[in-house]
Formats: structure tokens, sequence, C-alpha cells
């Protein structure tokens, strides 16, 4: 997959992301729509359809706030076509915040079905995305960074924003 902005650039500027991101979107509609006609027993009433709302929106806004600080806020664009490893602001926290701002947003918009079964989508995505970003971005890293890559991703999660540990 080529989409490199410069001549040396040695990873694509998107990489395997906008197929990952339609692969979780399409399950969790996938899983909205079953949990909407064929698995009502998991249907939600009464105070749990306003608390799944709730959760969804935050959800959603706290996706939001991490992808465009991931995206947009971090400079990532250019560490990517200088081939630099970044690590440092949101990257501290977690080492693919574009994808895991994403993964939340997802998971707000399927709660706004408040079923209860739709909380198999998360554990679904969050495996996929996983196996996904093990098996392509991170073997390219590692590659490209070696050691520097080992390192970090020992004290920074991947996919779950959290404070970096030593």
């Amino acid at each position: 997959m080529k989409n490199y902005v410069k001549e040396g650039q040695k990873l694509p500027m998107f990489g395997i992301g906008p197929y990952l991101i339609a692969g979780m979107g399409i399950i969790t509609l996938i899983c909205m729509i079953l949990s909407n006609n064929l698995l009502i027993s998991g249907k939600l009433e009464g105070i749990w359809v306003t608390l799944f709302r709730i959760a969804g929106s935050l959800l959603i806004v706290s996706g939001v706030i991490i992808w465009y600080i991931g995206a947009v806020r971090s400079d990532m664009d250019d560490s990517i076509t200088e081939n630099r490893l970044k690590t440092d602001g949101i990257y501290a926290w977690v080492r693919n915040p574009m994808y895991s701002g994403l993964w939340i947003i997802i998971t707000g918009v399927g709660m706004m079905c408040h079923n209860a079964w739709i909380l198999i989508t998360p554990v679904i995505n969050w495996g996929l995305m996983t196996v996904v970003l093990i098996n392509t971005e991170e073997k390219w890293l590692c590659g490209l960074y070696g050691k520097e890559y080992d390192e970090y991703r020992k004290h920074v999660n991947r996919c779950i924003p959290w404070k970096r540990h030593r």
C-alpha cells in the first residue's frame, strides 16, 4: 500500500487505517441491526436507555477529542514524512490515538441503540484492531525503528489511552 507524500518516506500516510475503521464500523452496524431486530432480548428500557445514551454521548465526545488530538494537533503527518517515531503528547498515552478515538466513537454510536448485546462489539472491535495492528503497523514500525519502538511499546498501551508507566 503506497500513499507516500515525499520521496524517502518509509511509512504510508494512512496505513491500514481506512480498512480497519471500515471493518469496525461494519461490525458495529451489523450488531446494531441485529440488536434491534433479532436480539431483542437485550433491549433496555427505562433508566437504562438514558444511561446508555449518556454513556454513548460521552464516548463519542471523548473519541472525537482523542482522534482530533492524535490526527490534527500532534503533527503526526510531519513525523511520518520525516520518518520520526512520535512518542510525545497524546502518543505518550496511547500508541494509536486515531484508531483509539474512532474505536471509542464507534462504541458510543453503538450504545445509542440501547441494547445490552451491543456491549459485545467493543470487545470484538478491540480484538480486530489489536490483531490488525500487530500484523501490520507494528511490524512496519519495528522494522523501521527497532529498539526505539520496542522500548516505546513496553511503556505505552496500543489502544486504550492510559498514563505512561515505566
